[in-house]
């Protein structure tokens, strides 16, 4: 078997990042220098910097305030051998972040987190990014400069102002378009499919446990551009069959 030379490890690796809900982590025991790895819910920031809400009574958590190395893995979640499927590891150092947008974002994609947010012991951290290891399959094993799997958002605050508000204005009026999106532009099961992030370069969506990713066919970076780009993939949704 040869590697598919059509095979795009950039755009795997953003697909699993933006598409994952929960994964592995990864720290160094604090005294010890011990690996510890335990489960947690994630999230992204718009530019795509993995998000965790970590709790300081955790050990992973007391890890990283020791030494805020780490690394998550994530993996597409895939019926039969997990083996087979896509998996990607992320390494880099947990900061801790009081962005609003980060709290924005991980309650939009883990909105059962509402309960305990506000919780003294918690904190929002942010993966800087270090290393990008991707394994999918036969000859598609690479290694991602880190900066080539984030999004550029530099030109784009026009946007990441209006994202809350659009998400829940697509949420509340425009559901059916996003369950157009969902199962004819992506091939997902039918359901109640909602948006849980937009950036620039696209849309997350949920069902329940379920995400998917979204890619816009062109780079938006304000309001009206991610109007015209909703319009149209909702159009190519009716359109198809």
């Amino acid at each position: 078997m040869k590697p598919d030379p059509a095979f795009n490890a950039k755009s795997a690796a953003k697909r699993l990042l933006r598409e994952a809900r929960t994964g592995a982590i990864a720290t160094l025991m604090a005294g010890q220098g011990d690996p510890y790895c335990s489960l947690a819910n994630v999230a992204t920031q718009a530019d795509g910097s993995p998000l965790l809400l970590l709790s300081r009574l955790a050990v992973h958590t007391k890890n990283v305030l020791a030494d805020p190395r780490i690394s998550l893995m994530l993996d597409e979640r895939k019926a039969g051998d997990p083996l087979e499927g896509a998996r990607v590891m992320l390494s880099g150092r947990a900061e801790m972040t009081t962005d609003p947008a980060a709290r924005t974002r991980y309650l939009a994609r883990q909105p059962e987190a509402s309960m305990f947010v506000d919780f003294p012991d918690f904190a929002f951290y942010r993966i800087a990014l270090t290393g990008v290891h991707l394994v999918a399959g036969f000859g598609r094993i690479v290694d991602i400069p880190p900066q080539e799997l984030l999004t550029d958002i530099s030109d784009a605050q026009a946007l990441l102002d209006a994202e809350a508000g659009a998400a829940e204005h697509m949420n509340a009026d425009h559901a059916d378009a996003l369950r157009l999106y969902a199962t004819r532009l992506l091939g997902a099961p039918d359901g109640a499919w909602q948006c849980a992030g937009i950036d620039p370069e696209g849309l997350d969506l949920q069902w329940g446990r379920a995400a998917l990713r979204l890619n816009f066919p062109e780079r938006v970076n304000n309001p009206g551009a991610l109007r015209q780009v909703l319009k149209a993939l909702a159009d190519q949704a009716r359109a198809s069959s």
